[in-house]
């Protein structure tokens, strides 16, 4: 091409001079290369941020993630900014070392899911130095910053209050762990406020909790199995609704009411089809994607946080009525 390194290197990184006739060599040889700039190699050395938002979640499998991950992108997409997911496992050290990694490569923007028991207030100093830390679908620990949540109590409320609706009052709750998952402490509040509110006494007995949809169907065969047992069954979120769905398919009993928080694939497949609490994943991810940006645009507001309504969707297994005494 007969141009030195370091003329090229002005050429792509824009720190110098260089004629119309050389740049025009240079990004020819570029394109016919298939080149690609480091660009995290570059920000580093000029001391700028990088380009790139780090977005850390407990499980990447979980579509309800995916789905976040995809609003985020559709919004910082028009900024140049490119997202990069992790996975914590929901284990705070886990999460401590996926931020770390995200930190020491200068991202824009950090938006994290918090682990039950994880510390943030180790990035306070980020924070204050004036990076956007987004929490999502669940409060920090340790950190006054901006968080975008789903209304979790609200929704579950009104789930189990479809529910009742339909003439049930032994409602069972099979929820996620661990117990104390702010998710799981809303919903299960939200189940509880409803029973209190229809003037159903609350049965512990009712209650269970599982890791996986193999544990999930495994409480549902032993609530099932009570002396008193539910009509109907309320779950915590998509994957409790898988395995209760399973085992009733299994035990084949039909006659057991169902509403789940979280939609789940193929819900409407299923028969009957599953009457959810939906949560809008995708609106949970815009809205954490512009409220990062406008922190990175200069908004120097108190921390707030955002609630994204849910909205029940009757597809039938909710609408079976209570069995007559």
């Amino acid at each position: 091409m007969g141009v030195s390194a370091k003329t090229v290197s002005r050429v792509l990184n824009e720190d110098g001079p260089a004629s119309a006739e050389t740049r025009e060599q240079v990004l020819a040889a570029v394109a016919k290369l298939g080149f690609q700039p480091n660009l995290m190699a570059r920000n580093i050395r000029v001391g700028g941020p990088d380009t790139t938002i780090g977005l850390v979640v407990p499980d990447l499998a979980n579509p309800f993630f995916g789905a976040v991950a995809r609003g985020i992108e559709d919004t910082v997409r028009d900024r140049g900014l490119t997202l990069l997911m992790g996975s914590s496992a929901d284990d705070p050290e886990r999460e401590r070392a996926l931020t770390a990694q995200f930190l020491a490569r200068r991202v824009s923007i950090l938006i994290v899911v918090p682990s039950v028991g994880a510390d943030h207030s180790d990035l306070k100093s980020h924070r204050t130095a004036g990076l956007p830390i987004v929490f999502l679908d669940r409060p920090g620990v340790g950190l006054s910053t901006d968080s975008i949540v789903s209304s979790n109590r609200a929704g579950a409320q009104e789930g189990v209050a479809h529910l009742i609706a339909h003439g049930h009052r032994r409602i069972g709750f099979v929820g996620d762990l661990p117990t104390k998952l702010y998710t799981r402490r809303e919903r299960l509040a939200g189940y509880r406020e409803a029973l209190r509110t229809a003037d159903i006494a609350h049965d512990r007995s009712l209650v269970a909790s599982a890791h996986d949809q193999q544990g999930a169907e495994a409480v549902t065969a032993q609530l099932l199995e009570l002396p008193d047992p539910p009509t109907a069954l309320f779950a915590g979120n998509n994957i409790m609704a898988l395995g209760i769905v399973a085992e009733l398919a299994r035990s084949k009993r039909k006659d057991v009411a169902v509403v789940a928080f979280d939609d789940v694939s193929l819900a409407e497949a299923l028969e009957p089809a599953l009457t959810v609490v939906a949560q809008d994943p995708e609106a949970i991810g815009r809205s954490a994607a512009a409220t990062a940006l406008a922190r990175l645009d200069g908004d120097r507001t108190r921390a707030r946080t955002i609630t994204v309504p849910t909205r029940l969707i009757v597809r039938g297994s909710g609408e079976q009525p209570a069995p007559k005494p």
